[in-house]
């Protein structure tokens, strides 16, 4: 996530598209900051389930802006929406099972 932020921080804010970009991706790490709260700290899986959603929506925002001004920042986002991907479908069973 670093590396990806790097070569998009690094065409300078100047460039067409890098704010929004980098707004974009720090959305989506409060939101990632935010799920392990909402879930561990509240111990409310559907309070992590909704903001998880949203992070999810947030980081695929943020790989199609990243890919726009570098293939290899948008590729280097790929393993991150995996992961969040797996961890919304845990996240999910917790909730169902728990009910």
């Amino acid at each position: 996530m670093g590396v990806a932020a790097f070569l998009i921080w690094r065409n300078g804010f100047g460039a067409p598209g890098v704010k929004l970009a980098l707004v974009v991706f720090l959305v989506q790490l409060v939101l990632n900051a935010l799920w392990s709260v909402l879930f561990f700290s509240l111990r409310s899986p559907l309070a992590g389930l909704v903001d998880i959603v949203a992070l999810w929506l947030a980081i695929v925002a943020t790989i199609v802006l990243f890919f726009r001004i570098s293939t290899a920042a948008g590729m280097l986002l790929l393993p991150y929406i995996g992961w969040v991907t797996f961890a919304a479908v845990l996240n999910a069973a917790i909730l169902s099972l728990n009910r």
